[in-house]
């Protein structure tokens, strides 16, 4: 092939020419073209050029290849027919299927997991991001030192008289990585003291905090944009947010509340992603109130629900966090749908049907938030001597002050406050 193909380096070029394949198993939760327009999506994420993408049937996977013989040689006359440099296949291929398709197709092979790392390692912006990325791409190389190049054979020599044939090249690599990952994690365990603080100094206020979490691409940074008037990166693109980003915002009955946007959630998410982004995923933890953000638009709406709520138990969110859904891009749907949405949607307690992108549905979603975030607090009254500037305005700051009656000295405050705002006005 003339395509410069170099099996001796991970990485790929912007422009590639890239063939998707999907090994279908038959999983009838999910729409095999809306999975391979989003590993499309995934591809182009990152500037590779997809010339084709192709489904392959398989009943049982081969330990050499995944896919049966004969559907690997076709795969490679479409590798050849389209030029293509790269062929992602939208599975977890162990190192020895990777290697041994990439001998037979004569081009680089990658896996879901590898593009995935990829994209989170051009989008990664702060030095956080970076080391996150980092760490999560060396957990998934370390595994992966078993390719017989050339320079994986040589040894090195051993130290003194009886120093032997010393460590081979392979051994010497997992060392090195196993030495910067334990680095990584050391940095990272800072940022996550650092990040700690900044949520106990917050709680200590006490604000609410609202999360935003979701599939990616379902319009959590466009919301986030829409209730903050923030600038946060938002396009059509999968995983254009990474990093956290916290605002504030004013609601009905709350002075102030914290809203955080988060990194995406994506159907088969690297396990090493979700390790090295727990210290970013801690924010919606903390929260006092989850909003589950999906694109009631997508085919596979339903299936990616259930990718969501999976992430969100495996980094520890309770079940008992309240939480609503968001049932996103309205403005995407035929008139029919549309009000089939809005149906079904005023039918239940637990979610908001609305465009982020048309403004349809936000006010009610704020209303909704307001009387999440409002439901256990309780009526009180209380009296203030009538210079306590500071107390009155604490009030009307963490709670909704409902009327007041003064007397002399004295104002008497009704007041509908959280319990735990109740007890700390008393120790003030």
């Amino acid at each position: 092939m003339t395509n410069g193909f170099n099996r001796d380096r991970d990485e790929f070029a912007r422009g590639g020419r890239t063939l998707v394949v999907l090994p279908d198993s038959g999983d009838a939760h999910r729409d095999a073209d809306a999975r391979l327009d989003e590993t499309a999506g995934l591809a182009a994420a990152i500037g590779l050029v997809v010339v084709d993408k192709v489904a392959v049937r398989v009943r049982a996977p081969k330990a050499a290849t995944l896919i049966g013989s004969g559907q690997v040689e076709q795969l490679a006359v479409q590798v050849r027919q389209n030029e293509a440099d790269l062929v992602v296949f939208d599975a977890s291929l162990t190192p020895v299927q990777q290697r041994n398709l990439e001998t037979a197709l004569e081009a680089k092979v990658i896996d879901r997991t590898g593009l995935i790392l990829e994209i989170f390692g051009e989008r990664a912006a702060t030095a956080e991001g970076r080391l996150q990325v980092e760490l999560a791409h060396l957990d998934y190389q370390a595994g992966r030192l078993v390719r017989s190049w050339t320079h994986l054979e040589r040894q090195r020599g051993g130290f003194g008289f009886l120093g032997g044939p010393g460590e081979t090249q392979i051994e010497a690599d997992r060392r090195l990585i196993r030495d910067r990952m334990a680095r990584l994690r050391r940095e990272l365990d800072q940022v996550s003291r650092t990040r700690g603080l900044h949520r106990d100094r917050r709680q200590r206020a006490p604000w609410p905090i609202i999360a935003l979490v979701g599939y990616t691409n379902a319009g959590k940074s466009t919301l986030f944009n829409r209730l903050t008037g923030a600038h946060v990166m938002a396009e059509d693109l999968l995983f254009a947010t990474l990093d956290p980003t916290l605002r504030q915002i004013s609601l009905p009955g709350i002075d102030k509340a914290i809203l955080s946007d988060t990194v995406g959630f994506v159907s088969d998410l690297p396990t090493q992603l979700v390790a090295a982004f727990q210290a970013t995923l801690e924010e919606v933890v903390s929260a006092d109130l989850l909003i589950h953000v999906r694109d009631i638009a997508h085919p596979d709406s339903e299936a990616q629900r259930s990718d969501v709520e999976a992430v969100l138990a495996e980094i520890g969110v309770s079940e008992q966090t309240p939480r609503f859904e968001a049932w996103n891009k309205l403005d995407l749907l035929d008139p029919e749908r549309h009000e089939d949405v809005l149906v079904e949607a005023g039918h239940r307690d637990d979610v908001v049907a609305l465009s982020a992108l048309s403004g349809e549905g936000v006010d009610d979603l704020i209303e909704q938030v307001a009387a999440k975030l409002t439901a256990g607090h309780r009526r009180y009254w209380i009296t203030l001597d009538a210079g306590d500037g500071a107390g009155a305005a604490w009030l009307h700051a963490h709670g909704e002050v409902l009327g007041q009656i003064s007397e002399d000295l004295e104002t008497q405050y009704e007041v509908r406050l959280a319990e735990r705002d109740y007890a700390r006005f008393l120790q003030r």
